[in-house]
């Protein structure tokens, strides 16, 4: 397998603190760094370089994108905002918690590009290719960041293949929303967008998608799997054989890109769901064996250490190997699914007019 890396995604640096004044907290006597730090990166990295997983694994380097390709799935007019907004000197809030500052456009244009070398690894033959960049991706939209979020590196490796002819997939298992995916193929039937996420209030102005089910796309083409505060293991890989899998099986895609966050872990400062290390491994495992060309990008999951150790499991699922070459400290959260049924058969039933594998779907007795 191979893991594609460059190091100046390094390079972009939000700073302190998660709120619009970073810093104006003054009980707070040592400031919180903001949670999307270059220091996960290099944990995730040192994880896959050290674990025993390392010996699996082929590195490679990526490259920057260029303005052509930003622009497959941004605007002019964003890009130019956003590179002028990382010009400096000092640190520039595009949105309440998604800063930039010196050395961001290098990260954007790295990630972006580093994305795109996965994807030309596939192409040439590779089964999986796993971009780990930063910053993330799933909440950029065409014309706006959000969430961290400043160029749709997902969505980038969907739309080049998009044009290049080839049916693609996206599932994202990242805690959040992954509504800079919905919105850039909102209107396009070739890409089917799938989205595991905690439900959610309001989630901010530059967030307008709701990711309730009933926010279809084209056709049916975008499926939002909504899940309950706690959701666990049992929940997503239900998620994933109800609904993403026998989706996925219909759409017959070329190629899969999944946008990989693990913020839905039980540990993690940014979500609400209990999945395990394991539970990572599982999802690996169910990837590995639909056999289909695969693209991973690098989103989201903020307790470092813990995060590395579901990167590391979910490696071991995506390689298939036989036994688990490390074990989980702390996975003692029940495992609690009571909400996932009506979760789930609100989204068959939603979506039973665009999907034959959902038709004469019925809510399970309880």
């Amino acid at each position: 397998m191979e893991i594609f890396w460059h190091d100046a995604c390094l390079a972009h640096d939000a700073g302190e603190g998660l709120w619009e004044l970073p810093g104006d907290w003054p009980w707070l006597d040592v400031p919180e760094p903001h949670p999307e730090n270059a220091a996960r990166l290099r944990t995730f990295r040192h994880a896959l370089q050290h674990g025993p997983v390392a010996e699996h694994l082929t590195w490679r380097t990526g490259r920057f994108a260029t303005r052509e390709e930003l622009e497959r799935v941004h605007t002019p007019a964003y890009l130019d905002f956003l590179q002028q907004a990382c010009e400096g000197p000092d640190r520039v809030t595009l949105e309440v918690n998604t800063v930039v500052g010196p050395g961001s456009w290098d990260a954007v244009c790295a990630a972006a590009g580093t994305a795109l070398e996965a994807l030309a690894s596939v192409r040439a033959g590779t089964p999986i290719a796993y971009a780990l960049v930063r910053p993330p991706g799933h909440h950029a939209q065409p014309t706006m960041a959000d969430g961290y979020c400043l160029v749709n590196n997902a969505a980038l490796v969907a739309e080049t293949a998009r044009r290049d002819g080839l049916r693609v997939a996206v599932l994202d298992w990242d805690v959040h929303h992954g509504n800079g995916t919905q919105e850039v193929f909102t209107d396009q039937p070739d890409v089917l967008t799938v989205s595991m996420h905690m439900r959610h209030g309001p989630w901010g102005t530059n967030h307008p998608q709701t990711g309730a089910p009933d926010e279809v796309g084209k056709d049916g083409r975008n499926i939002n799997i909504e899940l309950s505060l706690g959701a666990g293991d049992t929940a997503y890989l239900r998620a994933l054989d109800e609904i993403a899998f026998p989706a996925l099986h219909e759409f017959a895609p070329d190629l899969l890109v999944c946008a990989s966050g693990f913020d839905g872990s039980a540990f993690d400062p940014n979500g609400r769901h209990n999945l395990t290390a394991d539970g990572y491994r599982q999802i690996g495992k169910r990837v590995a064996a639909l056999n289909l060309p695969t693209v991973i990008t690098q989103e989201g999951g903020y307790l470092r250490g813990y995060s590395a150790l579901c990167l590391h499991t979910l490696i071991e699922g995506l390689l298939q190997l036989p036994e688990p070459l490390l074990d989980d400290p702390l996975a003692y959260i029940p495992d609690d699914s009571q909400c996932t049924t009506t979760d789930l058969d609100k989204v068959k039933l939603t979506h039973s007019p665009y999907w034959k594998a959902f038709v004469g779907s019925r809510p399970n007795p309880s």
